[in-house]
């Protein structure tokens, strides 16, 4: 967040420089006005920017067997060139290189999932997976592991067949 503040502010600043020698060069015929102008839609286009590399910046950085599975492309009218190409401000991957499955429970999986946001922390998850009957369940709120590898006390919700996330995790 920093380093894009930084980058945001030295966009505006080579923005400015350029118009001022542009200025120059054409023998100060322009409006000084134009120096200020140049150096606020150099920082807005440097937003812009970072907004709708951010996706595809933070995809290339995660290793291999972390897949993305979901994604939550955002709208505003408070960014009005969202409505036209709207971006992408969060997503979830799932750790498939580290699933795991127990043999006495072959339809079950449980996997990592890692949820992304532009301006969050990165939040680590464990979850079970019920392949056959297509449900989940979140291991952070009290489940507990029975002898024979089966989960209690686990809070069971169904997804629906055709999601993403579950179908990742079954396929791996």
């Amino acid at each position: 967040m920093f380093i894009e503040l930084i980058a945001t502010i030295f966009a505006g600043i080579a923005c400015a420089g350029v118009m001022l020698l542009l200025t120059r060069t054409v023998g100060r015929r322009l409006p000084k006005w134009l120096v200020p102008v140049a150096a606020g839609a150099g920082m807005l286009v440097m937003i812009i920017s970072n907004e709708y590399t951010w996706f595809s910046r933070t995809v290339e950085q995660l290793p291999d067997g972390i897949d993305v599975a979901m994604t939550v492309e955002e709208q505003s009218w408070l960014r009005p060139w969202t409505q036209v190409w709207p971006y992408t401000k969060r997503f979830v991957a799932v750790d498939t290189g580290t699933a795991r499955t127990n043999e006495n429970l072959p339809g079950q999986r449980i996997a990592d999932l890692y949820f992304f946001g532009r301006w969050s922390p990165v939040n680590q998850t464990p979850m079970l997976f019920d392949c056959a009957v297509a449900q989940s369940a979140l291991l952070i709120d009290g489940a507990t592991f029975a002898t024979d590898g089966s989960i209690t006390d686990a809070d069971w919700q169904t997804m629906p067949v055709d999601d993403p996330i579950l179908k990742m995790v079954c396929a791996s």
